[in-house]
């Protein structure tokens, strides 16, 4: 079989990674991918953003599946266009792919359909005066935010009134995720803590993923500024079997069945990110795909034929038993540029990349290579990740940042307290 997998992160990676284990596998190419993703894939010059040109390439190499990795080329309707030359695709089209695209949407489904989620209202850019008198009678914190795609940074946890009026004017005035912001969703914040589910599904059956966390602030405690993500472990102790049970009937069956109720038939992954309150799970978002970097730890627990899951949903018929939990653990932590999620410099050699380790893997999320050298390219640069076959979260933390420490680069900085909520 004959694969393209679209994107360049440490998801993209770890998609490579899983895919390149499966006896079904001919040819894996990426675009555009990057230096890691290159050991196990061919790059290609593709501009993704030109969906006649990744069918021409489909055509041209026999390609018998196309994995899309990133939110953006999914709400743009890449898949439909390959499906249009019926070209096999993991990945939602664009209707169901507003799932993510249009977090209003998403929230008005939710509504619609009863899947519990926190109490919300949307205002659009000329609302601007009925959004700031709406905050008179908000309680604090609250939530805001951007209803487009702003790279998982546009939510805002706002303490006081003066803080939401704030983010209110950088989003409409300011215009600080352009035209993602001029919606805006003002929701009530849910206590609890947060854990992320991974369904696969052909948009009736699925298959879901060990459960995981991710921890979204730059620094320890869970404090500083909202990130892409600055690590994650597998499985969440949070999520038992029976919460798991709950999560299914009162969130993933009815959002998947409202999706094709509604003729956005969701084929692909579902990502839920969930807060799990007193009052049970509800969600706090869906995406259209897979999170980074919680796809970093949470495929390396999986034994089985990954690509076969991937395909059998892709055409349709979701193979259920094509992979299996294999009951370890996985510890992913980021390691990223200073600044970020600011302002970061960018260009410097990367040391200790050549670590071999037989339970560590070194997920290349933003790097590039400059004459046979790999250098950082991007806010967070690597996904340093441990797995191992026992469910032993500290052991699995001890092993990940034992090997991040052999790993270097200038302003290289990362959390010290990846998976310690799961050690309490």
């Amino acid at each position: 079989m004959n694969v393209l997998l679209i994107g360049s992160g440490g998801r993209e990676h770890a998609l490579a990674y899983k895919i390149s284990e499966s006896p079904k596998l001919t040819k894996l190419y990426c675009a555009p991918g990057n230096p890691g993703i290159e050991k196990f894939a061919e790059l290609v010059l593709l501009d993704i953003n030109k969906k006649r040109e990744v069918v021409e390439f489909c055509k041209a190499n026999n390609v018998d599946l196309v994995v899309i990795g990133p939110e953006q080329p999914l709400v743009d309707g890449l898949a439909n266009e390959l499906r249009k030359y019926e070209i096999p695709v993991f990945g939602p089209n664009k209707y169901a792919a507003m799932i993510e695209g249009d977090k209003s949407f998403s929230k008005e489904l939710m509504k619609k359909y009863s899947i519990p989620t926190a109490d919300f209202e949307v205002f659009t850019k000329n609302e601007k005066d009925k959004a700031v008198k709406y905050l008179d009678k908000t309680t604090y914190p609250t939530v805001i935010k951007a209803s487009g795609l702003a790279a998982g940074k546009g939510v805002v946890i706002c303490n006081s009134e003066e803080e939401a009026v704030k983010t209110i004017d950088e989003y409409f005035e300011e215009d600080i995720f352009g035209e993602s912001g001029h919606t805006i969703v003002i929701e009530e914040f849910l206590e609890g803590e947060e854990a992320s589910v991974f369904v696969l599904t052909d948009g009736m059956e699925y298959f879901v993923l060990p459960p995981s966390q991710d921890h979204k602030r730059a620094l320890n405690g869970d404090q500083g500024k909202n990130t892409g993500g600055m690590g994650a472990y597998a499985p969440a102790p949070l999520i038992t079997d029976s919460l798991m049970a709950e999560i299914k009937e009162s969130i993933i069956s009815p959002t998947l069945e409202a999706m094709a109720i509604e003729d956005r038939l969701f084929n692909g992954c579902l990502y839920c990110g969930l807060m799990i309150t007193d009052e049970g799970p509800k969600v706090i978002e869906f995406n259209c795909r897979f999170g980074d970097p919680e796809t970093q730890c949470v495929l390396p627990l999986l034994e089985g034929d990954f690509l076969k899951l991937l395909y059998s949903s892709a055409i349709g018929k979701i193979d259920q038993s094509s992979v299996n939990y294999n009951g370890g653990s996985s510890v992913c932590v980021v390691a990223a540029s200073k600044g970020y999620p600011d302002k970061y410099e960018i260009g410097f050699g990367i040391t200790g990349l050549d670590l071999r380790q037989d339970n560590i893997i070194v997920y290349h999320a933003g790097t590039k290579k400059i004459d046979d050298k790999v250098v950082t390219n991007g806010g967070r640069v690597l996904g340093v990740t441990s797995f191992i076959k026992e469910n032993n979260l500290t052991l699995a933390k001890q092993i990940a940042y034992d090997a991040l420490s052999k790993i270097n680069f200038k302003g290289i900085t990362y959390r010290t307290d990846i998976a310690d909520k799961a050690l309490k």
